[in-house]
């Protein structure tokens, strides 16, 4: 998969993306996001006190796959470094889009106005490793 394809793979549809991130003690942690691209970044949000969060800001990496589980079955795998930021307004901003995307333009703002608060992080994952593949069964 070429990087302009994988920018397009992460792009289609309403895909989930699932955020794997390391714990304290060294175990991993893996939770389903749902995700917008901008340029270079996967960005999402998450609530301060979430393991996610705690292990983001620990670490300062972390790796998503997004899959296709249907023929003909294709996967991403992306990793790199992030950029956590504790703004609410840009929180907003990211959840309405993420909203838009996965549940429609009528309900953007909704999903934005629930999670664009104090305490919802917005989290920039800066894509600099990639490794997929489209056609997994052909």
């Amino acid at each position: 998969m070429t990087s302009q394809r994988a920018l397009e793979f992460l792009e289609e549809g309403t895909r989930t993306g699932n955020v794997a991130t390391v714990r304290a003690d060294g175990r991993p942690h893996v939770v389903p996001v749902w995700f917008v691209l901008e340029g270079n970044d996967v960005v999402f949000t998450t609530w301060h006190t979430s393991v996610k969060a705690r292990n983001l800001a620990h670490e300062g990496r972390a790796a998503m796959s997004v899959d296709v589980a249907e023929p003909p079955y294709a996967y991403l795998l992306v990793e790199g470094p992030v950029t956590i930021i504790d703004d609410p307004d840009e929180s907003r901003r990211v959840a309405t889009a993420a909203g838009a995307r996965y549940m429609g333009e009528d309900r953007a703002d909704e999903f934005g106005s629930r999670n664009g608060v104090k305490g919802e992080l917005v989290v920039r994952l800066h894509i600099d490793h990639f490794v997929g593949a489209d056609d997994m069964a052909g």
